[in-house]
């Protein structure tokens, strides 16, 4: 891979890592509910869980999308279900009469991982930086992609749990927090909407 070429892929997995997207938006969700140090295993779920993605797409399971294309209208039903699910679980998630009490859980290291699977937005960045950066599908060129996303999507995605926590203050009040939770779900909903109209 060329240098011009590795900083354009450096230059998309930064964009496409730090723009508003389900990721992010679960993330400010989090930070703002749990903090941010227990949004940490959330945070490295999509960072680690999202770069095994790249490397397995381009490893093989691209040629699925070739060979079988119902593949990809099942896969964006699954990811537009799962994800108002989410949405109505934010939407209701009960804000803690305590705020130093540890009520709720935020999403598990495992749980962000997965959830890397029916995002759509990640299989849209995953499939892109594949076809575009690793055209001959090599492994190194697999591998470099794959590494490139998880040195520039990790601390991409953190400052979304940040301004979550910085939030956090703002939103002393149970009325102020479900507010707030009530918009995250809102814009997790909205999120879909070019996956739907595409």
């Amino acid at each position: 891979m060329t240098h011009d070429l590795l900083l354009a892929l450096v230059a998309f997995a930064f964009v496409s890592s730090i723009t508003p997207g389900p990721n992010n938006l679960m993330l400010m969700a989090s930070g703002a509910n749990f903090g941010f140090r227990r949004t940490v295993p959330h945070m490295l779920g999509i960072g680690i869980g999202f770069t095994v993605m790249v490397i397995l797409v381009g490893a093989g399971l691209i040629g699925i999308f070739d060979a079988v294309p119902v593949t990809h209208q099942v896969l964006k039903v699954v990811s537009i279900l799962y994800l108002l699910w989410l949405a109505w679980k934010i939407a209701h998630a009960a804000p803690p009469a305590d705020r130093s009490e540890t009520a709720g859980r935020p999403m598990t290291f495992l749980q962000a991982a997965a959830f890397q699977w029916v995002n759509p937005k990640a299989w849209t960045m995953a499939l892109t930086a594949i076809a575009v950066y690793a055209p001959d599908r090599s492994l190194w060129a697999i591998l470099l992609v794959g590494l490139t996303f998880g040195l520039v999507n990790l601390p991409s995605v953190s400052t979304w749990a940040v301004l979550g926590q910085q939030l956090r203050r703002f939103l002393t009040s149970p009325a102020r927090l479900r507010v707030f939770n009530w918009t995250m779900a809102a814009l997790l909903v909205a999120s879909l909407l070019p996956v739907v109209y595409h």
